[in-house]
């Protein structure tokens, strides 16, 4: 059986375990934070999360452990077969992670952690939340969903990441990320109601106290 090493309160963790629910595959999790321990860096090179834990050893990076997911086991398929269409999913996927997620991941201590973050530092992300924004704007196509008419890998990434940069751009500079893109806030809606998101959901509010706890005990 699949191990998936993390903890539910990590954004990329979470879009491997939807992955996984959605398509239906048995798995174990195994709780695994990050650090720089030997323990650690045992099991992921960098010490990060999530790592899948498989037969031959384990796999690092959410994008290698999602393509690796698609690559062997059975379900619902979250890459499109054609060449064309696959690259669009994937190139979205990148876009999202490195124009959206990055910028606001910046932020983040100050928005959900009471820390202060340098000014220079936010006027940074905020600008270049803006330009990721605009450029899902206009390679998305939402239709309804990110990449077209079915669930792809470009959705995990969208739930899990833009939904935080919306929490970052609403908190810290007052805006809408997603005023402009009313497609893209209806389908942000609509994923977070599926069965297996509202799961992954719970399992992080679940966690979150202890997530909490441990962030105050490292201040």
């Amino acid at each position: 059986m699949l191990k998936l090493y993390g903890f539910s309160v990590s954004n990329y963790y979470n879009m491997v375990k939807l992955a996984l629910l959605e398509k239906s595959v048995p798995f174990e999790e195994v709780p695994f934070f990050a650090g720089q321990t030997p323990q650690a860096l045992a099991v992921s090179p960098r010490g990060k999360v999530p790592v899948l834990g498989v037969g031959q050893g384990f796999i690092n990076e959410t994008s290698v452990i999602l393509e690796y997911i698609e690559q062997t086991q059975s379900g619902p398929s979250l890459l499109p077969a054609d060449p064309f269409q696959r690259a669009q999913v994937l190139a979205l996927c990148r876009e999202i992670e490195l124009y959206i997620e990055l910028p606001a991941r910046a932020c983040y201590g100050e928005a959900f952690f009471g820390m202060t973050v340098p000014e220079a530092i936010k006027d940074k992300a905020k600008a270049e939340l803006l330009l990721g924004i605009a450029s899902l704007g206009r390679h998305g196509r939402f239709a309804p969903y990110v990449a077209g008419e079915s669930f792809t890998l470009a959705d995990l990434y969208f739930m899990y990441s833009v939904d935080l940069a919306c929490a970052v751009g609403g908190k810290l500079f007052g805006l809408d990320l997603l005023a402009e893109l009313p497609k893209a806030k209806t389908l942000l809606d609509t994923l977070q109601k599926m069965p297996s998101a509202q799961r992954v959901a719970a399992d992080k509010d679940a966690a979150m106290p202890a997530f909490m706890a441990m962030i105050a005990a490292k201040k």
